[in-house]
């Protein structure tokens, strides 16, 4: 072999060597490789869990102290407040009412008023009553509560078979005078422009108020009749005290007299009681007598 051939074979060999010895380093490092991940992912697996130990642990804790809170919330609650509500002020519209606190009150107080607060009945009420009137006038008022500039108001003049009028007054009080025929109003009320009461009034006529005030009696006679009965007895009382008290000598005789006079007729009467038993009891004795007389004789 020459020494051309010699030298080519023993690189190839060389090559061929350092080609086994990369594959067998580089196999070596995979498994080393393969080994230190299966341990990382050991050890990762190991944190997980202890992390999840350490997360269900705190989760634990924090349940606790949410129930421990929520224990010393509930053992530190003040008592639970009732509260009640009186009557509104009005039957119709809108009035007030009283909110009662029934538990809870300070001072050991069974009620006690919590505040004020508005109410409101049906709307419809009816027909009203002026609040002041005379021959030539009316004042007619709208249903509403203070403030009364919180309210629109709304007046109308209504007409038989005819659409109603809507007035220029748009304030609470409306001054009407008297004509020769006889007027219909209506106000409505208004809270944010939803309705909250009408009321409707009769405005009379001159002739027809003097009527009605002369048909009205002015008093009641059952009224009369019992203050005058209740007035006269009253006084009749008065007027035998008075005599008692100024005649007392005279009554204190007249009375003791009466009383003398009855424990006489009561003597009176034991004694006849007695005198009557006595009377009976002597005919039943006197046989007695005489059968004891008859006996001693026939033996003698």
């Amino acid at each position: 072999m020459s020494p051309g051939g010699t030298g080519c074979f023993s690189g190839l060999l060389l090559t061929v060597g350092w080609l086994l010895l990369a594959g067998l380093r580089s196999a070596c490092g995979a498994n080393v490789t393969a080994v230190q991940d299966s341990g990382l992912a050991h050890e990762g697996e190991g944190e997980s869990e202890g992390e999840n130990d350490e997360e269900a642990e705190n989760d634990g804790e924090a349940e606790n102290d949410s129930r421990a809170e929520v224990e010393e919330d509930v053992s530190n609650r003040t008592v639970v407040k009732e509260v009640e509500f009186g009557m509104c002020t009005v039957t119709c519209g809108v009035g007030m009412r009283e909110v009662i606190l029934t538990n809870g009150c300070p001072g050991g107080e069974t009620k006690c008023i919590v505040r004020v607060e508005e109410c409101r009945g049906p709307v419809d009420c009816g027909w009203g009553k002026p609040i002041s009137e005379s021959l030539g006038s009316v004042r007619l008022a709208c249903i509403h509560i203070s403030p009364v500039n919180r309210f629109k108001y709304m007046w109308k003049l209504l007409r038989p078979d005819q659409q109603a009028i809507i007035l220029a007054n748009d304030s609470a009080i409306l001054e009407v005078q008297r004509e020769a025929h006889p007027l219909a109003f209506e106000c409505d009320t208004l809270d944010n422009n939803e309705l909250v009461a009408t009321v409707k009034f009769t405005v009379y006529t001159i002739n027809e108020l003097q009527v009605r005030r002369s048909s009205r009696p002015d008093t009641d006679p059952v009224l009369v009749f019992v203050l005058t009965i209740g007035v006269v007895t009253c006084v009749f009382v008065i007027f035998v005290l008075i005599f008692i008290i100024v005649n007392w000598a005279a009554v204190k005789a007249f009375w003791g007299a009466r009383a003398s006079t009855t424990e006489i007729q009561s003597e009176l009467s034991s004694v006849r009681y007695k005198d009557s038993t006595s009377l009976d009891q002597t005919p039943t004795g006197i046989p007695v007598n005489e059968d004891e007389d008859a006996l001693s004789e026939w033996n003698e």
